[in-house]
């Protein structure tokens, strides 16, 4: 049995969302993908977790740092703007939800796992 590196930031990163599909799932969330990517080569950027919860879909971006203001930092317009055409791709994809409201938030960790939710992180 390999042991998770936590020192490596793949590792760090994998286990960071791994706590906040616990998280969200203890909160009333239903995890509906994770790691999620639309089509190669194209705009968009992978989605981290896509979650649902009453009449809402949640479209989640985990961030690890050394500080959680750090982690908040990180997540620029431009990853925004891939995010928002991952998630109308992921919605025409699943037109179950097309007639859900939609938000953007943002899951934020500290170095030692400490972590905020950030609802509604942004919109656009």
């Amino acid at each position: 049995m390999q042991l998770l590196n936590l020192n490596n930031n793949y590792h760090s990163g994998k286990f960071a969302e791994f706590i906040a599909k616990i998280f969200l799932t203890l909160k009333g969330y239903r995890v509906v993908s994770s790691r999620y990517s639309a089509i190669r080569g194209s705009s968009a950027g992978e989605i981290d977790i896509i979650a649902v919860k009453r009449h809402t879909i949640v479209f989640i971006e985990v961030k690890k740092r050394k500080t959680i203001d750090l982690a908040k930092e990180v997540i620029f317009s431009r990853q925004q703007n891939r995010i928002y055409r991952s998630a109308e791709i992921f919605i025409s994809k699943h037109p179950k939800y097309s007639n859900f409201d939609c938000r953007f938030d943002a899951i934020c960790f500290d170095k030692f796992y400490r972590f905020t939710h950030i609802k509604n992180a942004w919109g656009l």
